[in-house]
């Protein structure tokens, strides 16, 4: 054991330093929300394209009747055979936020380079319901940072999260979240991205864990993590986002 046992009066005193803390943490976040909100966005003059369950579809139209747009960028390549243990882990937590954000003039979206087939029967075997699509043969993935070639992983650095890295700290498919808004025009701007640990606050077992009396209890980040239908088999692939 290495937390002190004390008693309930200097417990008290000891939480009530941290409830300070912590209530500095959420006014800090708030500030850091509200910076999030007053960055400065960009036009998005590509045409991208995208295959749905109904169709090929353009980036405005994966917004459906409301103006903000919400992407998690899974990573599911194109001759991968299942997707992410990390990336399934936070897609774990989707489904119950759609209505929710629907009504709240956001669309939410997953994004994977696979090709659509191979995007469904992953989504049937995880039991899933989010809007997932595929942007295979475009440039999507790649000009948001969240996929490379072997030509990109051959080089002396590889760009993600707004940084050089070495190829080996990277991966043909890596995690990120992108955010965009469409005027009532139809222009659609690029307003937001976030990378690596980035989106980890979409991970609720996450926050959860937080406060359990041994926190994450990981070696490396995530390294507990299974897809949720394989806690029996104790061995992990390694085709983790981390």
């Amino acid at each position: 054991m290495e937390n002190a046992v004390v008693s309930r009066e200097e417990w008290l005193e000891a939480r009530r330093a941290l409830l300070a803390r912590e209530k500095e943490h959420t006014r800090a976040r708030d500030r850091l929300n509200a910076e999030r909100r007053a960055l400065p966005w960009v036009k998005v003059d590509k045409d991208y394209r995208f295959d749905t369950p109904e169709g090929r579809k353009s980036l405005a139209d994966l917004f459906g009747d409301r103006s903000q747009l919400i992407i998690y960028h899974f990573m599911l390549g194109p001759d991968w055979q299942a997707g992410c243990p990390g990336c399934s882990f936070l897609a774990d937590h989707l489904d119950g936020a759609l209505v929710h954000l629907n009504h709240h003039d956001v669309t939410l979206a997953v994004v994977s380079q696979a090709p659509l087939e191979k995007i469904a029967a992953y989504k049937r075997r995880m039991g899933w319901h989010f809007p997932w699509v595929s942007s295979f043969g475009s440039d999507f993935n790649f000009d948001y940072g969240v996929s490379f070639t072997k030509e990109h992983l051959a080089g002396e650095t590889v760009n993600y999260n707004f940084t050089d890295i070495p190829p080996a700290e990277a991966h043909d498919e890596l995690p990120g979240l992108s955010a965009f808004y469409r005027d009532g025009d139809g222009t659609v701007y690029h307003t937001y991205s976030t990378y690596g640990r980035g989106p980890e606050e979409l991970i609720g077992t996450l926050m959860i864990l937080d406060r359990a009396p041994k926190g994450r209890n990981e070696d490396s980040t995530m390294d507990f993590v299974r897809r949720h239908d394989e806690y029996e088999d104790k061995p992990k692939d390694g085709a983790c986002c981390h």
